[in-house]
């Protein structure tokens, strides 16, 4: 997907579906919705689930795609402790939290 200049800009445990029901079956990304070719122009339009948004998004910075590499680190975080990095009902607090 990068290799190819796309930005998800929205990855999440629901957009990670499963290929087929084999054992070892390949991972599909879906929902592409908010995704953007990365050499369209500068990014910095505020997008994404909350608990899953990078940094420099909330900080309305430009942003390329690490902001990909950050949500697949809050979805690596989840599976392996059983909960968010982040979390607070208000997402004001939360975003607070992303950004500290």
């Amino acid at each position: 997907m990068h290799d190819q200049g796309v930005v998800h800009r929205d990855l999440k445990p629901e957009n990670l579906l499963y290929y087929s029901q084999d054992e070892d079956s390949k991972i599909m990304i879906s929902d592409f919705g908010l995704s953007k070719m990365e050499d369209s122009g500068i990014m910095a339009t505020a997008c994404g689930t909350p608990g899953y948004v990078a940094p420099e998004v909330l900080a309305q910075k430009p942003y390329g795609k690490a902001v990909d590499v950050w949500s697949i680190g809050v979805i690596a975080y989840i599976l392996l402790c059983g909960y968010p990095p982040f979390y607070d009902e208000n997402d004001a607090n939360l975003f607070a939290q992303i950004l500290k």
